[in-house]
């Protein structure tokens, strides 16, 4: 099947890089270009696509706005953000807007193809080291809801696992750490995003954080 993907971007020669190589892989097709959020808003709805990969910044509207309303909306697309990841609350209040994941612009191209992959399974996606960078960047400061989010309901091995993901730790990384399998980590994660109904391991590494389960301490 082939994964739909409508690019949104104000700078042409950027959209026209990524258009080339995502049409250059046999299950990607580009739908659709924007060149501001308004634009990735009503193509979303339009040409109902898989994936939208986001710029944050944008005339009209920015890609943060944007993604709050594709990710309410009905078209079911998911989000990826793209950034130079020079304004971290940018980047945060994506994710909290409904954002699957994040692409630096600088990553390889065969990673940039993998995460558009991952995100249209339905999967979140999140480089690990950017990850660390953002639970730096916000771990030590005041929650924005100065009520903690509530993690009741889980058991005590969930728990871990949950405050694992927070930190930004791959599927591999936790169960090398737990001394269980990879399945077995994969299970738990499915396990947590149901009780806390969470969208995807975005929302996870954010709802870690929320209630305070890391730190900025390594």
């Amino acid at each position: 099947m082939t994964i739909r993907v409508v690019l949104a971007d104000d700078q042409p020669l950027v959209r026209a890089a990524l258009e080339m190589v995502i049409s250059n892989a046999p299950d990607l097709e580009v739908v659709g270009e924007a060149g501001t959020g308004a634009e990735a808003v009503a193509l979303a709805e339009e040409l109902v696509p898989d994936v939208v990969v986001m710029d944050i910044r944008m005339p009209v509207m920015c890609g943060i706005t944007a993604t709050r309303q594709i990710a309410a909306g009905p078209s079911g697309a998911h989000v990826i953000i793209l950034t130079t990841f020079d304004d971290d609350d940018s980047v945060y209040g994506a994710l909290r807007a409904g954002a699957s994941g994040f692409l630096v612009k600088d990553m390889a191209l065969d990673d940039i193809l993998a995460a558009i992959r991952v995100v249209a399974a339905g999967d979140g996606l999140i480089a690990p080291s950017v990850t660390r960078r953002l639970i730096e960047e916000f771990a030590g400061r005041p929650a924005p809801d100065p009520r903690p989010r509530s993690v009741e309901g889980i058991t005590e091995r969930e728990h871990t696992v949950l405050t694992l993901v927070g930190r930004g730790l791959s599927n591999t990384e936790i169960a090398t750490d737990l001394v269980i399998s990879v399945a077995t980590v994969k299970t738990y994660v499915t396990r947590l995003l149901a009780k806390l109904n969470a969208r995807d391991r975005v929302h996870l590494v954010i709802l870690a954080y929320e209630a305070g389960l890391v730190s900025a301490s390594p």
